[in-house]
């Protein structure tokens, strides 16, 4: 570095221009006089000894009388640690810039474009993470294990996850063990697809495949583009594919996420005959607050072909009406209007 950029570099380390000059001049001096220092330099001989004495109140030289004024650099380590604290922060300033550029905080009601993958993990996580209800995930198995930490931490406070896990390639076999104890269920899609995750029905995160032309992610806090979302990932990477793991036994209580399933299933159970105990977590409509209730299941209301196999069939309003301790409660999913409370994690017992 020459003389000139490293005068510049300490100037912007918080040295004026003058005292930048006169440090660089007595570096190169080793001890010199006052007046030896400002011919080397730039600084005005009459304002030499107050540069002089602003360098030695910075730990920087030292002054000493002999015959006239004059002054040695110190060691270096003063300077050294005001470099690298100086470094350090502007360094933590770029990776802030950064990260507020590719992660932009999410209001009640955004979406936001993103242009780094890593970008839209570290999004999932803190999505993952603030859910209390519910998460649907599609990801590889490389980005499950990034999400290891998170679905686990999830999975301990009760929160129903469910991994549809997309491979390349049909043959690769999935070891159940691995997703024990970090999701409710997995389906297997053996083709690829993109990340998506969804929390709690109001946030999202979206990347398409690597492979795939377009590259971008999507990140929303909006229960209405999420569920969007919600319907490509139950009818595409959800629907179709073969159940590969499931964390409670088969019978009862069974959980679902979404009331279609629920009364496509009824469809195999005499509910009329013998009662069916609902258990209900969801938002009251009216209010907007989590509810939590359980009841026998009086009626089921649909408005298509009882014959309907799959969920994306199932579309359109679905309500299951409950006796809830003598008081009639219905039930919708997702979006629910008409109906007392919105669905989020309902649980049939026997």
């Amino acid at each position: 570095m020459d003389t000139e950029s490293l005068v510049e570099t300490l100037k912007s380390a918080g040295l004026s221009p003058y005292q930048a000059d006169a440090y660089v001049a007595l570096l190169d001096l080793g001890t010199a006089s006052a007046t030896d220092v400002a011919d080397a330099s730039d600084v005005p001989a009459p304002r030499i000894y107050d540069v002089l004495r602003a360098l030695e109140d910075r730990g920087y030289i030292e002054t000493f009388e002999q015959a006239s004024l004059r002054a040695r650099a110190h060691s270096p380590s003063t300077v050294l640690d005001d470099l690298t604290e100086r470094a350090d922060r502007l360094e933590r300033a770029a990776q802030e810039v950064e990260k507020r550029w590719e992660q932009p905080e999410l209001e009640a009601g955004d979406a936001s474009i993103v242009t780094r993958f890593q970008t839209v993990i570290s999004r999932a996580k803190s999505f993952i993470a603030s859910a209390s209800h519910q998460v649907l995930l599609s990801t590889t198995l490389e980005n499950f294990e990034q999400l290891r930490p998170a679905l686990q931490d999830a999975m301990d406070r009760g929160v129903s996850v469910r991994v549809s896990v997309h491979t390349d390639d049909e043959a690769v076999s999935l070891n159940a063990d691995r997703f024990a104890g970090l999701c409710t269920e997995v389906h297997h899609r053996p083709l690829p697809a993109p990340f998506v995750a969804l929390a709690d029905r109001r946030r999202a995160c979206f990347a398409h495949h690597p492979d795939s032309y377009d590259r971008y992610g999507v990140l929303v806090n909006d229960r209405t583009h999420t569920y969007v979302f919600y319907w490509y990932f139950l009818t595409c990477l959800w629907e179709p594919w073969e159940r590969v793991y499931r964390a409670s036994e088969e019978g009862y209580p069974i959980e679902y996420f979404d009331v279609r399933h629920l009364v496509r299933d009824l469809r195999d159970v005499d509910w009329e005959d013998e009662p069916v105990r609902l258990r209900v977590e969801g938002y009251d409509t009216n209010t907007g607050e989590e509810c939590r209730l359980e009841g026998t299941i009086t009626d089921v209301r649909v408005p298509f072909d009882a014959e309907a196999a799959t969920g994306f069939e199932l579309a359109g309003q679905v309500t299951v009406d409950l006796d809830v301790d003598g008081e009639h409660v219905s039930v919708g999913g997702w979006g629910a209007i008409i109906e007392d409370v919105e669905g989020t994690r309902l649980t049939v017992f026997r």
